[in-house]
């Protein structure tokens, strides 16, 4: 062979050798890119081309599919009440996605998820049968805080202290996420995203908002564990008025009747005294509140239920002035009806934590569990015993003879704090309305944590108040959960 021609079959040779490897690049790692891109019709038209899994309440699907006609998505997502578990569900829609639930276990819900897949199936990459996704929802619980909370804007949550489980996640006004899941709903998606009202923003998870005095609760564990105060009966040094350090303004309280100078923290969080918990923070000092704050899951931007809830924030670099008023829940102070939730679980149980979780278990078509989240909760002490009993019958004095009447069920001892939060510059907008609480069964012993909060309601400002608002839709919510027939 002359020069001329083996150097010609070697060029050949090298063409060919890079045509293959072109050729296994783009099967094998851009087909894989193409077929992943989110842009890409087939991986819709794969979703969609059986029924979905379910979302399961009380053994009861709260979702379905339906076959469609004339599109080539051969099923849509269709939702049981869906208005009322709109903010546990979330929405699949086959133009918008999926949100909640639906977003998270889209992979289970659709049977692509390769949990899902026996062996044979992962090498086929055969589509497995769709799973399903079983949650703590108790359907009582559910439906009591979304009638309760009717036209108000407004959020719910329920837990139970002992498990963790939530039983109860309602944001209002709601939507029904089957008028978004097919691919002709364009109308309906541009009224919910236009609405001032924003109906898609689960409330209840992730809008965190001024927490007001339920936050006192936080300050007085702090006071406690740190010794300032050995017990919620005693004096505490507390002026009324109180100046706010470094300014010559007084902090008022709501009642000025009350007897808060020098009020123990029993009587202050009956009378909701904000001299007292102001005068406390500053003497705790930011740095100890904070880590209290932080203990009960305050600044946790990784707080997954397992949606993703937004972080509650409690602040840094704050001077004495802007610290007395973090101490009422108000400055920088930011918090969802989940974490007051979380406040009231780990008081109801002895000062424990249980990480809440709003899904039981996932399973396969078949039924057997892939998943029990009910084994992987984790508890953390974040008070000890002895602060907790007292914070609990601080609490029920509240409820008894304080703030909180509105929140009192025959047969149950309940304690509570009310809360209403400033809102808009010098309070010029309708105050939020707040409260958390627990109850307990005088014949069972079952627990409920709660937290309310009414945004916006029909009442006049004069007549917002957390025990006015509030404390009647936890009041229904934890009858529902402890007083079953």
């Amino acid at each position: 062979m002359n020069k001329t021609i083996r150097r010609t079959a070697v060029f050949v040779l090298l063409l060919v050798f890079s045509l293959l490897i072109r050729a296994t690049w783009v099967q094998f790692y851009e087909g894989r890119a193409l077929a992943d891109n989110k842009d890409n019709r087939r991986l819709v038209m794969e979703q969609y081309a059986q029924p979905l899994g379910n979302i399961i309440v009380a053994g009861d699907a709260i979702t379905a599919s339906k076959r469609t006609t004339g599109s080539d998505l051969a099923y849509k997502r269709t939702y049981k009440d869906g208005a009322l578990y709109a903010a546990v569900t979330g929405y699949s829609s086959q133009v918008y996605g999926a949100t909640q639930l639906e977003g998270v276990y889209r992979d289970l819900l659709d049977g692509t998820d390769t949990q899902l897949k026996n062996p044979l199936d992962v090498i086929t990459n055969k589509r497995a049968a769709p799973g399903d996704v079983v949650t703590t929802i108790d359907p009582d619980v559910q439906k009591a805080a979304y009638e309760a909370l009717g036209d108000k804007k407004g959020a719910a949550v329920a837990i139970d202290p002992s498990s963790g489980k939530i039983l109860g996640v309602v944001s209002t006004p709601s939507y029904d996420p089957g008028t978004i899941s097919g691919t002709g709903d364009g109308a309906a998606w541009q009224k919910l995203t236009k609405d001032t009202d924003k109906p898609l923003v689960n409330r209840a998870l992730r809008q965190p908002l001024p927490p007001g005095s339920t936050f006192k609760l936080v300050v007085a564990a702090a006071a406690l564990e740190d010794g300032l105060y050995s017990s919620v009966d005693e004096r505490t040094v507390s002026p009324n008025p109180y100046t706010l350090p470094l300014t010559n303004r007084d902090l008022s309280n709501e009642n000025p009747s009350a007897p808060c100078e020098n009020a123990s923290i029993r009587v202050a969080l009956q009378y909701s005294c904000n001299n007292v918990f102001a005068k406390m923070a500053v003497d705790l000092g930011q740095d100890k509140v904070r880590a209290m704050a932080e203990k009960f899951g305050f600044n946790d931007a990784a707080r997954d239920v397992p949606v993703r809830a937004y972080e509650s924030v409690y602040p840094k670099d704050m001077d004495k002035a802007q610290t007395a008023l973090s101490g009422i829940g108000q400055f920088d102070v930011t918090a969802t009806p989940l974490q007051m939730a979380m406040v009231s679980a780990a008081i109801a149980n002895g000062g424990k934590l249980v990480s809440p979780h709003m899904v039981d278990r996932t399973s396969d078509a078949e039924g057997n569990v892939i998943e029990d989240y009910g084994s992987k909760t984790s508890t953390r002490e974040i008070v000890s015993s002895s602060t907790a009993g007292q914070l609990q019958s601080a609490m029920r004095t509240v409820v008894e003879k304080g703030t909180g009447t509105n929140a009192r069920i025959s047969g149950a001892t309940v304690g509570g704090k009310t809360g209403t939060a400033q809102h808009g510059e010098n309070n010029s907008q309708t105050p939020y309305a707040w409260f958390t609480s627990y109850a307990k069964s005088d014949s069972t012993g079952k627990e409920v944590a709660v937290a309310v909060i009414v945004e916006q309601s029909d009442a006049a400002r004069s007549e917002v108040s957390g025990n006015g608002l509030a404390a009647p839709v936890a009041k229904a919510m934890m009858t529902a959960a402890l007083l079953k027939d």
